[in-house]
């Protein structure tokens, strides 16, 4: 997801259309390129023309606008321009981030009249998960100039470090009953991980468990510092895009992220998964008058987080303390949606 909302700026002719090969075949599939440099059209490309401050679509329709942000009362001027054109890039002089976060806040105050399309543009590689991710949900594309291929490499080792702040609370354990049989999912990655990382995973995307990595090993296993034993197939996990996924769903590639309470969220590639039916704790906990729940395997390798470290599963009780993530509950395939839901 992130990479689809990045838009690459080429230069002009053959170099510029050797570094689009070159980001294609890395995953990026749009494009702000000068007049003159369009490519012929594709499945899945979609390519912009940056014309004296002005923006031109290939298939024609009303242009699009460059627009400066130097200061506060600029801002309003963005939200009328997101109105009545289809396509807005914006350029900051200065901070980026909160200015950014202003504008969403005002641009969604505006409803549906200023439903054009908002890019920002990134100064490094650096500044784009911060524009990705501000406000939850970044702006609709982030540009950023190309001039050579380690550019667009660069680009990608900031990606697989995402910015992103994550909102930790306790809840209460209800309950640790037996939850019968069923396939669980068991994560391998292709990083080393602490005995204290983990994936946050949870039967409602409102509030997501530590479920801690088997790099602490036990008297009988030798320890996995690469796995995490997640839980149930049905269960959500989150994504380094700020996405939620079903563990069912996790492919060889995918990043997902790994935390601890104490540490920064990062995010690494999912290298295999292992579905096998096995017993289950049914783990419930209640956070602020709602309950939860997290189908995990009954073993003593499979650890929950507690505000004194992991824990097994099975030496959860009712009354004890787990801690988590809280996140928006409502969710479109994946995303973060703004709707009434209700998860039980």
């Amino acid at each position: 997801m992130e990479k689809g909302r990045l838009v690459l700026e080429l230069p002009a002719g053959e170099k510029g259309d050797r570094l689009r090969a070159y980001a294609e075949r890395r995953g990026f599939h749009r494009f702000l390129v000068a007049p003159g440099s369009v490519p012929k059209p594709a499945s899945g490309r979609e390519v912009v023309i940056r014309s004296e401050g002005s923006l031109k679509f290939p298939g024609g329709g009303a242009d699009g606008r460059a627009r400066t942000v130097a200061r506060p009362s600029d801002l309003e001027g963005i939200v009328q321009a997101l109105k009545a054109a289809p396509l807005v890039l914006v350029e900051f002089k200065g901070e980026r981030v909160i200015p950014l976060e202003n504008l969403l806040a005002m641009r969604q105050g505006a409803g549906e009249s200023a439903a054009g399309a908002l890019w920002v543009r990134a100064g490094t590689g650096a500044e784009v998960p911060g524009l990705l991710g501000a406000l939850e949900h970044g702006s609709d594309g982030v540009v950023l100039t190309a001039t050579s291929p380690e550019d667009i490499d660069e680009l990608e080792t900031h990606l697989e470090h995402p910015r992103m702040k994550l909102t930790w609370r306790t809840a209460t354990v209800l309950r640790v009953v037996p939850g019968g049989i069923g396939e669980r999912v068991v994560v391998d990655t292709t990083s080393v991980l602490r005995p204290d990382e983990g994936m946050l995973v949870g039967s409602q995307g409102g509030f997501l468990l530590l479920v801690a990595s088997e790099a602490q090993g036990s008297r009988y296993t030798r320890p996995r510092p690469f796995r995490v034993n997640a839980g149930a197939i049905h269960s959500y996990t989150l994504l380094s895009d700020g996405t939620t996924r079903y563990l069912s769903e996790l492919e060889p590639g995918d990043r997902v992220i790994v935390t601890s309470v104490r540490g920064e969220p990062r995010s690494v590639r999912v290298g295999r998964l292992k579905i096998e039916r096995r017993p289950f704790a049914l783990v419930e906990v209640e956070r602020a008058g709602r309950k939860y729940t997290l189908f995990a395997q009954e073993a003593e390798t499979v650890r929950i987080l507690t505000p004194r470290g992991p824990r097994p599963v099975q030496e959860l009780a009712k009354g004890d303390h787990v801690v988590g993530v809280e996140l928006p509950a409502a969710r479109h395939f994946g995303m973060a949606v703004q709707e009434t839901i209700e998860e039980r």
